[in-house]
């Protein structure tokens, strides 16, 4: 089955968003990286998909204007086989990569990038309903400490912890980056 990995959302604008840390970011960075290498290595497409939204100002960090929206530092540098701008969570929503994926003949996704519960899993849901076959690779997703409604502290650990328990199995595989590398053999 032809696959292709989707590095989602891996990019400067997180580090001028107040809450960024590094706390767990140098791991993700060196998984991501390495599925980076492999993808290049076994000659998989890669897709690059980078977020744009609200207002249009420099100001925003996810605005155009910003510059921000651009690969972040530290992140291996690659050829992607072509890139999407999206404005919502689901990298599928607007952006012309479900056309992409079916004239490719793709039939699986590995996916990776930032937030782990947010874009990562919105785009492994909504592909997975549209018939992709999904490996959700957790190490190289990666996200941030949250406030719960009540104001309790949510830790970026048991996010991913959630996440992958409520993909695995329904909507995706989950892999480490070798397995993911291994399956798209």
């Amino acid at each position: 089955m032809k696959t292709c990995l989707i590095v989602i959302d891996v990019q400067e604008s997180f580090r001028h968003r107040p809450y960024f840390t590094e706390n767990g970011f140098e791991a993700y960075l060196q998984a991501q990286n390495a599925l980076i290498a492999g993808c290049d290595e076994r000659a998989i497409p890669i897709v690059r998909v980078l977020h744009s939204d609200g207002p249009a100002q420099a100001d925003n960090p996810f605005a155009l204007e910003s510059g921000h929206v651009v690969p972040m530092r530290g992140l291996r540098a690659f050829a992607p086989a072509t890139s999407f701008l999206k404005r919502r969570h689901s990298a599928l929503v607007g952006t012309g990569l479900e056309v992409w994926l079916t004239g490719q003949g793709i039939g699986r996704l590995i996916v990776s990038g930032i937030r782990t519960e947010q874009c990562c899993e919105t785009t492994t849901r909504h592909a997975s309903d549209l018939g992709w076959h999904i490996d959700f690779v957790t190490d190289a997703t990666h996200t941030f400490d949250m406030r719960q409604p009540d104001g309790s502290p949510l830790r970026a650990a048991d996010i991913k912890s959630r996440t992958a328990t409520v993909l695995s199995g329904r909507f995706a595989t989950l892999c480490t980056v070798q397995q993911a590398l291994a399956r798209a053999a």
